[in-house]
């Protein structure tokens, strides 16, 4: 999970403020080839964790989503 944490904070450090992110962008980043699709259970345990930690919010189609479900897009929240 700590690689999925690290690359999706890294993704979001690296667009500009207010761009999002698809999960399916950190679990590419993760894992090689074709296999980022047996990634992302890890990358949805790091976006819980870091949607816990308020490091992220999450969004579908430009409205606010408070809990993962269904497709979704991570975007970085500002600092507390």
């Amino acid at each position: 999970m700590d690689d999925a944490r690290a690359a999706a904070l890294a993704l979001l450090a690296s667009r500009e403020p207010g761009a999002t992110i698809c999960p399916s962008e950190v679990a590419r980043a993760i894992a090689p080839g074709d296999t980022w699709r047996e990634a992302m259970p890890e990358v949805h345990a790091a976006v819980d964790c870091l949607l816990l930690e308020r490091r992220v919010g999450l969004s579908w189609k430009g409205r606010p989503l408070s809990a993962r479900t269904g497709p979704y897009r991570i975007r970085r929240l500002p600092p507390n």
